[in-house]
């Protein structure tokens, strides 16, 4: 397994390497899942009023999927116990869709509610009239089964993708009331 570590404006010690290696290693060993990369950025937040300081992202890169999670803590170590720890629940969360999709399941497309009007979709989606970043995707075909379990991993409100079967770019996002919508861009 490959692991990236940098930092933010400041530089990390061999000794932090060194346990952010084996904490990564260690939650993700138990799993089995092959090919995965991953990715730890630290960083210190200068806000002395903060009680959390010392921040971790850690992205994990399996197959077609990535996993990301970020904490903070009073300082690194104790920070990276806890992203370690919130990577292996997602992994088990990964895993266990993926076994369920391969035993057949009951379609999760069938969970979905869908939407009749563009007020419903007005109503769940908080709009901002400034654009304040533009950011460009590489959306990939995909089922609907993996977009929601990408949803889930990336723990996004929203997840643009093509779907595999139609070749039609769709948008599924996550209702307040609790389930996922799902919107359909019709040509």
């Amino acid at each position: 397994m490959d692991i990236k570590i940098t930092g933010r404006k400041m530089t990390v010690s061999q000794k932090l390497k060194d346990y952010i290696s084996q904490k990564v290693e260690q939650s993700v060993k138990t799993f089995d899942i092959p090919a995965m990369n991953a990715e730890v950025v630290l960083h210190a937040e200068k806000n002395p009023a903060n009680p959390y300081p010392a921040v971790v992202e850690i992205t994990l890169y399996a197959k077609k999927h990535v996993i990301r999670t970020k904490e903070a803590g009073e300082d690194f170590y104790s920070a990276v116990d806890v992203a370690a720890a919130k990577v292996e629940r997602q992994l088990r969360k990964y895993k266990t869709k993926v076994i369920d999709r391969k035993k057949g399941s009951e379609k999760i497309a069938d969970k979905i509610e869908k939407t009749e009007s563009m007020e419903d979709i007005a109503l769940d989606i908080q709009r901002n009239e400034d654009v304040v970043r533009v950011k460009e995707l590489e959306l990939q075909p995909m089922s609907l089964e993996s977009a929601l379990v990408q949803i889930d991993l990336l723990e996004h409100d929203f997840f643009i993708f093509v779907d595999q079967m139609t070749d039609e770019i769709n948008v599924l996002y996550r209702r307040h009331e609790g389930g996922y919508g799902l919107i359909k861009a019709i040509r």
